[in-house]
């Protein structure tokens, strides 16, 4: 089974690459974050058209999130419970060939000293408890999305320029690790215990071509998934195209 997680940054702009990459790669499970359209501006009916189902939950202009399959999804779950008022469209959740699929585009924070950075905190929070919850509910379960979160020094191009900024602070990697303290494991470093795997670079600067990036985009993974997990890799090739987002699709190989 293959299941990839990719921040496309606009639907609207990168739909034939999201196409391309479905028809060329044929993976299981395609969550994307940053839809960044309407819920009614959806392709649905164009992916259909490919032998793709889709659910999502949109928002115009920023945020949106979908999950797209081969099978179709069930038990489909939107927003976070003990954040019921937020208007944000960051989670939906579905059931995939007995696969849980939690996908997140989780809140940028933009720094430490911003208000937004509390909304950030208590959406972590929130996050914890809610996959907690589905974690005793779902022996297979993959948490997986833009986490906007840099968990190790490793994952960052420059350790020392990012100290104790956004996405490399402490107190986020201590949310990353509150995470995996429910019993998660980070699949690409169960496969690639060492080395740096970034998944996005900022289009400022060509820090693309010049391989300086973070790794903010994750899949973690239940230990009934980690049993059988083949292998991960980012795509480099999909953030080289024309137009590219700014993030690297994530992908796991599972032997279900």
């Amino acid at each position: 089974m293959k299941i990839t997680t990719w921040n496309v940054n606009s639907l609207n702009v990168r739909l034939p690459q999201v196409q391309n990459w479905l028809a060329d790669h044929q993976p299981d499970v395609l969550v994307l974050q940053e839809l960044k359209l309407d819920q009614d501006k959806f392709p649905a009916a164009a992916l259909h058209m490919m032998g793709w189902h889709s659910v999502w939950s949109g928002q115009k202009t920023y945020n949106g999130v979908a999950i797209i399959s081969r099978s179709e999804p069930q038990d489909v779950h939107v927003g976070l419970p003990t954040l019921p008022d937020d208007p944000q469209r960051r989670l939906i959740a579905a059931t995939v060939n007995g696969v849980r699929v939690i996908n997140v585009y989780c809140v940028n924070g933009e720094a430490l000293d911003s208000p937004k950075f509390l909304y950030k905190e208590q959406w972590f929070a929130a996050l914890t408890e809610f996959v907690r919850d589905e974690m005793t509910r779902h022996e297979k379960l993959v948490l997986l999305g833009d986490f906007n979160i840099a968990p190790a020094d490793a994952d960052c191009y420059d350790p020392e320029k990012w100290h104790e900024k956004i996405h490399c602070s402490s107190i986020e990697r201590q949310w990353f690790k509150n995470l995996l303290d429910l019993g998660l494991t980070d699949s690409l470093r169960q496969i690639h215990p060492e080395g740096a795997f970034y998944t996005w670079f900022d289009y400022r600067g060509a820090m693309f071509q010049r391989k300086l990036g973070l790794r903010i985009d994750h899949q973690l993974i239940s230990p009934a998934l980690s049993a059988v997990l083949k292998d991960v890799y980012v795509d480099l090739d999909a953030r080289a195209q024309e137009r590219p987002s700014d993030h690297a699709p994530v992908v796991a190989e599972f032997d279900l």
